[in-house]
């Protein structure tokens, strides 16, 4: 299996769209942040966007064809560019998606609004290998890719289905979102100047027989000579490679990878935590015991005890009122620090 399709295995997740926004100028859009466990995604349909940005650099020009999505969940803002006030926006709500719009008449902007929702506690580790703001363009002219060609066709799709109410409007709507991040993360993984990430590490054709062994089987005690001899590249080379593309040693992925799949095996399974150690790699039940509390702040225990039915489904959004405002939530925790290797833990990659 290929390492995204694996990846989506691990890490449930849905798309929804939440907004059709048509505006003419002057015009102002102020989000976010969503839930916590939201990546917002915004899709320009039809004319031009300003999104500012939060840290106060240059702003970014989106045009029709480009996709944002913002795994970093921050608050955002996207403008027509005049400066003048912007004119009201109304909402109002279709059978299956809510449209917002202005009685602004000069070039309107046609845009898709909508988020994904990871599964807890996923939702931190993708953030952790996604840049902050990511940005493709989707387009069928010639010279583009074909992914390019395709997440076009897939937007178009979109487009038509939110023009009216369509039978299985939203199940539709919500489908093409989830398969939209699909293909925008091939398509960024694609490009020469991929940001620095899991993109860029699977995105490097000689990397790539690494990344695939380390998601397909994690359980194996990998060592980084081995790594190496698959891609045919010396420890040092390899080891320098997966910090300048990854950001992080090989060993961190795989740790990240299997303490992911021992969360979904606790949540569904009646396995035993030394089962599940077991199954993703560690020998010692007592090793996995301090890993796993290490990388997810709670015991395994704890962890299974949390994930016992609560009546309120983990993708659930409450519907908001035609005019409400997105919702608000606290900022992304930073990524838990690995701590030094004890004896009896999973070898790491030396």
């Amino acid at each position: 299996m290929d390492w995204l399709s694996r990846l989506f295995e691990m890490m449930p997740m849905r798309g929804r769209l939440d907004l059709r926004c048509s505006y003419g100028a002057p015009w102002r859009i102020d989000q976010g942040p969503g839930e916590a466990n939201e990546i917002p995604y915004h899709a320009v349909l039809a004319g031009s966007a300003t999104l500012e940005d939060p840290a106060g650099g240059r702003p970014l020009q989106l045009k029709r064809g480009d996709i944002l999505l913002l795994p970093g969940n921050p608050r955002h803002v996207m403008h027509d560019g005049s400066g003048a006030a912007p004119l009201p926006a109304r909402n109002r709500a279709s059978l299956n998606f809510t449209i917002s719009e202005n009685l602004g008449s000069d070039e309107r902007l046609d845009l898709l609004c909508g988020h994904f929702a990871v599964a807890p506690p996923h939702d931190r580790l993708l953030r952790s290998y996604l840049p902050p703001r990511l940005i493709v363009h989707a387009g069928t002219h010639a010279g583009q890719k074909e992914t390019a060609a395709q997440l076009a066709g897939l937007v178009a799709l979109m487009r038509s289905e939110s023009a009216d109410d369509h039978l299985g409007g939203r199940a539709m709507l919500n489908a093409l979102s989830t398969a939209m991040f699909t293909l925008v993360l091939r398509l960024a993984s694609e490009t020469d100047d991929a940001p620095r990430g899991l993109l860029a590490l699977a995105g490097n054709p000689r990397l790539a027989p690494a990344v695939a062994a380390l998601f397909n089987e994690p359980a194996r005690a990998w060592s980084l000579p081995d790594l190496a001899r698959l891609c045919n590249m010396s420890r040092a080379t390899l080891a320098r490679q997966f910090q300048e593309k990854l950001g992080r040693s090989a060993t961190d992925l795989l740790t990240d990878i299997r303490m992911t799949l021992a969360a979904n095996e606790l949540r569904k399974s009646s396995l035993s935590t030394g089962a599940v150690a077991e199954a993703v790699g560690y020998q010692s039940e007592a090793a996995f015991q301090r890993a796993f509390k290490s990388h997810m702040g709670i015991t395994p225990a704890q962890w299974r005890k949390m994930q016992e039915p609560s009546g309120r489904e983990v993708f659930a959004r409450p519907a908001a009122p035609a005019d409400a405002k997105p919702a608000e939530t606290s900022e992304v925790d930073p990524p838990v620090e690995p701590r030094p290797a004890r004896r009896g833990d999973a070898p790491s990659l030396a």
